[in-house]
């Protein structure tokens, strides 16, 4: 079986098209290796992690991105529109109230 070879602008192997059968087989290393990278070190392989804090500053933002929910979805759990939560993903500081919430919506499965 040969895998297929997806190369990045400047000629570097960047990624691999292989097999459904081949990734349903290794899916739980997949997923566990991307939730879990390993950092390289050396100049041409340096690698950050992503690290969603470190791009969000709202907290309602960061609850509903870590609870794979769009605006439009905690808005419909927490009963408001999905303008308000865009507003109030916009604002520097949320209510303790609004938090927790939040924070109750994100968790409550529909």
């Amino acid at each position: 079986m040969n895998l297929q070879k997806i190369k990045s602008a400047n000629g570097k192997d960047e990624y691999v098209l292989l097999p459904v059968a081949v990734y349903e087989a290794l899916k739980n290393e997949i997923q566990d290796e991307l939730a879990h990278p390993k950092v390289k070190t050396g100049r041409d392989n340096e690698f950050v992690p992503f690290i969603l804090e470190d791009y969000v500053d709202n907290p309602v933002a960061l609850a509903r991105m870590k609870a794979h929910l769009t605006q439009k979805q905690l808005a419909e759990r927490m009963g408001v529109t999905q303008a308000y939560i865009s507003k109030v993903e916009r604002q520097d500081k949320v209510t303790p109230m609004l938090l927790e919430r939040t924070i109750k919506a994100t968790r409550h499965k529909s």
